[in-house]
């Protein structure tokens, strides 16, 4: 029975994933060179819900979803995403891009799930205390997308980078820094907000379906 629950809540967060990249401007919205995303929410949901083992099969999923788009809908840093596109200034893609599109949301499906666990351990598992663990959970796993994926540009592709934004020297960082604290923070309160919303509620459920069983 556990395992027929875990398999229909994997499928509902697969196809949220799904939807929510196949429906303009919802899962990727083109803010600047980079696109704010919102495709990280149901890994973080599923992370904490669902256990690390299924929320990185759900941030490969996402890592996936986003290679495959760079690929299609090409944008001045598909390159950064896609080890099909060419880098800037070469005439062949990178296979650095499939560190950048899928070690960070991979992670993302593991950092909540041991932050909420660990908060809940020193919170003594306090019933008042679980949504303040949801929302840090939350921010950090999307934190975690933002300051991977700008940091990785940055060391696997600084030049290409530069030369897209038209950056040099410490203005490239700087770039860099303004997109973690401009967009990656709002991406990150929206994920902390979503997380306590929906994860909540899932985890009553959860727990009164299991009091039932027993």
């Amino acid at each position: 029975m556990k395992n027929t629950k875990t398999f229909t809540l994997t499928a509902m967060f697969l196809a949220i994933l799904i939807l929510l990249a196949s429906v303009p401007f919802l899962g990727f919205i083109p803010i600047g060179p980079i696109n704010a995303t919102t495709m990280h929410i149901p890994v973080i949901i599923a992370s904490i819900v669902l256990g690390p083992r299924i929320g990185a099969f759900l941030g490969g999923v996402f890592g996936i979803i986003s290679m495959i788009r760079s690929t299609v809908v090409l944008s001045p840093l598909s390159f950064i995403f896609s080890p099909f596109i060419p880098v800037i200034g070469t005439d062949q893609g990178s296979w650095k891009a499939i560190i950048v599109a899928m070690v960070p949301r991979i992670l993302i499906g593991v950092v909540p799930y041991f932050v909420f666990m660990g908060l809940k351990k020193i919170t003594k598992n306090k019933p008042t205390s679980q949504t303040i663990s949801l929302f840090v959970a939350g921010f950090l796993g999307s934190a975690t997308n933002t300051i991977l994926v700008m940091n990785l540009i940055y060391f696997l592709f600084k030049d290409a980078y530069a030369q897209s934004i038209g950056a040099s020297g410490t203005a490239i960082y700087t770039g860099i820094l303004t997109v973690i604290f401009t967009s990656g923070l709002v991406e990150a309160i929206v994920a902390a907000i979503a997380t306590v919303a929906v994860t909540s509620v899932l985890l009553r459920l959860v727990k009164n379906n299991a009091t039932q069983k027993l």
